[in-house]
């Protein structure tokens, strides 16, 4: 997966963690935050597993850890933000 791939995978899945958060439905804010902390979601969690030596670029194991640290990240972002 290269950066654009990060890039639009990191978009998914925090629209995704806005959408389905339960508390989004107070205000519309929060979005661009769930958005960013998507895309930083999924960079960090490339970044790490390929430091950490648990996946190398391409391998199928690389999606599901970047989705599933995206959406996490996506989610408290979206209840931080919230919750003021």
């Amino acid at each position: 997966m290269g950066w654009p791939g990060i890039v639009v995978l990191g978009i998914v899945v925090g629209f995704a963690g806005w959408w389905l958060h339960p508390l989004r439905r107070r205000t519309r804010s929060g979005l661009v935050l769930a958005l960013v902390a998507g895309v930083l979601g999924v960079a960090l969690a490339r970044v790490g597993g390929r430091v950490t030596g648990l996946f190398y670029d391409g391998e199928l194991l690389e999606w599901p850890v970047c989705t599933a640290f995206a959406l996490a990240l996506a989610a408290l972002a979206v209840a931080l933000r919230l919750r003021r």
